[in-house]
């Protein structure tokens, strides 16, 4: 499965810009928000707002979200008014409901993720733009100092995650030092003299699977390991059916063996003798981490 990740600058969030509808129009495209803030102090660098304060930050754009959201309910309620004066206006009807049910959410300056949804409100809305309803990834950018800040790191985790926010810290600087290294060994050994565990990309990238719901499986061939990505709680001729159509509709069944039995015994073989290796059928649901050689007949 291929990913990507564009890097969006904020444009003017007055409120002339905001009030044309599109200002947030390719972010509203993503599966989920990853919102990059300043927590690093520079004299030297300047900061837009004068001043560093990424609590200010973070409020500030997440109220912008909020705003984009109910700006697009508000348009979408004064259209649906119209439609409703025509016959069979039904589904608008319902529509309409589900929008002031939002509305109202949003009235209280909470994201639309934190509501639970139907699936058929789920799929009343599932084209529209609204940003508040992705998942939001904060990401610190924090001076070399404050990397290995913990206990601070577990604060800010718990504040945000009653917003249904991920958050994590890096030092940019220390991720561009560490991209100019060779070797791995030189990495590790710098890393470790930061007393870090890995580079943060590893850990954002993590963060960014999970936060959208997927998890990763693998498959091995003679002279390749691939990676692929699937919706969590898929099961195995779904898996199947990412690597190749064809596999999917001949599902017979697939072995499976676990990420962590492969790590300790070091070859297939070894986990075969051990009877690490077991067969599944298509009731099967992935788990992270799995590696899987898939049986099929077309």
């Amino acid at each position: 499965a291929r990913g990507g990740v564009d890097i969006e600058l904020l444009p003017d969030l007055g409120q002339d810009a905001m009030e044309k509808g599109d200002i947030f129009k390719d972010i509203a495209e993503f599966d989920a928000v990853c919102h990059v803030v300043r927590a690093f102090g520079d004299d030297s660098i300047y900061h837009i707002n004068g001043s560093v304060d990424f609590k200010r930050d973070i409020d500030n754009i997440n109220s912008e979200f909020i705003l984009h959201d109910l700006l697009f309910i508000e348009k979408r309620l004064e259209r649906i008014e119209t439609n409703l004066k025509k016959a069979n206006a039904g589904e608008e009807l319902k529509e309409k409901e589900l929008l002031l049910k939002l509305k109202t959410q949003l009235d209280k300056e909470l994201p639309l993720r934190l509501i639970d949804l139907t699936a058929q409100e789920t799929k009343i809305i599932a084209s529209y733009p609204f940003i508040t309803a992705k998942k939001l990834i904060i990401v610190l950018n924090v001076s070399e100092n404050e990397l290995g800040d913990v206990e601070n790191l577990k604060k800010l985790e718990q504040e945000y995650q009653v917003l249904d926010i991920y958050i994590l810290q890096i030092c940019a600087k220390v991720e561009s030092e560490i991209s100019e290294l060779d070797t791995k060994q030189e990495k590790e050994e710098f890393l470790t003299a930061l007393g870090i565990k890995e580079p943060a990309i590893d850990a954002l990238t993590r963060t960014c699977i999970k936060a959208v719901d997927l998890i990763s499986f693998f498959t091995v061939g003679s002279d390749e390991v691939r990676q692929w990505l699937i919706k969590a709680n898929s099961s195995a001729p779904e898996a199947a059916g990412v690597i190749h159509s064809d596999l999917q509709k001949g599902f017979i069944r697939a072995e499976v063996m676990k990420y962590t039995d492969f790590l300790a015994l070091g070859h297939e073989d070894k986990l075969r003798q051990e009877g690490k290796v077991s067969l599944k059928g298509k009731d099967y649901i992935v788990e992270d981490g799995d590696i899987i050689n898939i049986k099929f007949n077309v």
